[in-house]
């Protein structure tokens, strides 16, 4: 994948990933309302008395009022992100109110997937800052791979932890991580709940995590680790409901792709 296009690419799923977060914090705006139950009023009790500066700056911004405002300016930047695409304000923009969102849900609201957000604002962030002065190209570069290492060490990372777990190389995990989906417990008798289908499943997935770097040294195996990836992901969504992670990680994906073009 060449560079013009992984760099759309990026853009495209991201902003998908940005409207499908922006919407869910709007529908929730009646909980986030002062007598909602996760009113501003009570979180910002997180804040030490003695920041009382800090204190007075995120009750402007994270108000009812401020935090709607924060919202929709969010759904604007990621429809430009996909129609224009990223410059150096936007990118700007959604690091600061990505990091407020963090302060607002003290520390993240969907897990890993708000913290991949994070990587990928923050890789477009040094991209667009280092494209005055290297060129536009060479701050896609920095982009792609800042969210690429990003990307590809969650995945190694979750690998090897699985891979020194005796409940996941031997299988006992899998049903039991099934089982609290959103579909409730695995029926009895569930082919995904018998021992050698749990035990084939969890190899599977904990290989294809700990070699992900390998996607690296090759185009043809990076294609095959990310469509991997994207049916991983789909799947996580179908049994858990976490369509965030899906999009959250299907942006990073052109940037392996990409990168796995280098010549070593």
């Amino acid at each position: 994948m060449n560079l013009t296009l992984a760099a759309r690419w990026v853009e495209i799923l991201f902003s998908i990933s940005l409207l499908i977060q922006t919407l869910e914090y709007l529908k929730l705006l009646s909980f986030t309302a002062e007598e909602g139950i996760w009113s501003w009023k009570i979180q910002r009790s997180d804040i030490p008395k003695t920041q009382n500066a800090v204190r007075q700056l995120l009750d402007f911004l994270l108000n009812q009022k401020g935090y709607k405002i924060i919202l929709l300016l969010r759904l604007i930047a990621a429809l430009s992100l996909c129609v224009i695409g990223v410059c150096i304000w936007s990118a700007w923009f959604l690091l600061i109110s990505n990091l407020l969102l963090l302060v607002r849900w003290r520390g993240a609201f969907n897990g890993g997937s708000d913290f991949m957000t994070l990587v990928l604002t923050c890789g477009l962030v040094l991209g667009q800052t280092c494209a005055p002065f290297s060129g536009e190209a060479m701050g896609w570069v920095v982009t792609l791979w800042y969210i690429s290492i990003h990307s590809i060490t969650s995945y190694f990372m979750s690998g090897w932890v699985k891979l020194i777990s005796k409940e996941w190389i031997s299988g006992v995990c899998m049903p039991i991580f099934l089982s609290t989906g959103v579909y409730g417990p695995l029926k009895t008798g569930s082919v995904l709940g018998k021992r050698p289908v749990a035990v084939i499943c969890s190899w599977a997935f904990i290989l294809w995590e700990a070699l992900m770097p390998l996607s690296l040294i090759d185009t043809q195996l990076a294609w095959v680790f990310c469509s991997i990836a994207l049916v991983f992901h789909f799947l996580v969504f179908m049994f858990f409901g976490l369509n965030r992670f899906f999009w959250a990680w299907a942006a990073s994906l052109p940037a392996i792709l990409y990168c796995s073009t280098w010549v070593w």
